[in-house]
């Protein structure tokens, strides 16, 4: 897990290439777990959960590209072009047909976005 938070990183805003599916898959827990403890703090917080949810806006923010390249390289690992990540804006229908993207292995023809 540690090594894919890191790569996650260091490959900030690299659209090219390609990640794999634990790669992904780690960020993703990471992301639910970030944003679960935040939005837990929110709420025990009560009255000043305002400041919690500034922060997980700011969370939001921050990771928007390094997040977006990352599906992208995943999409890229399927050998799939990162231009379906578009389909998320096709609500239920586009998020299912990402989904089966995403979690499809890794194809050697993917390597072709090596380059």
């Amino acid at each position: 897990m540690p090594a894919a938070v890191r790569r996650f990183f260091t490959k900030y805003a690299v659209f090219s290439g390609r990640a794999s599916r634990a790669e992904y898959w780690w960020w993703y827990l990471v992301t639910i777990i970030i944003n679960g403890v935040l939005s837990s703090l929110g709420r025990i917080d009560g009255a000043t959960g305002t400041t919690f949810d500034v922060i997980s806006y700011v969370w939001s923010l921050a990771i928007l590209v390094p997040s977006l390249a990352l599906l992208w390289r995943r999409l890229h690992d399927a050998n799939h072009s990162g231009w379906n990540v578009f389909w998320v804006f096709l609500p239920i229908i586009g998020w299912i047909i990402l989904l089966v993207f995403v979690i499809q292995g890794p194809r050697p023809e993917g390597a072709r976005f090596d380059r």
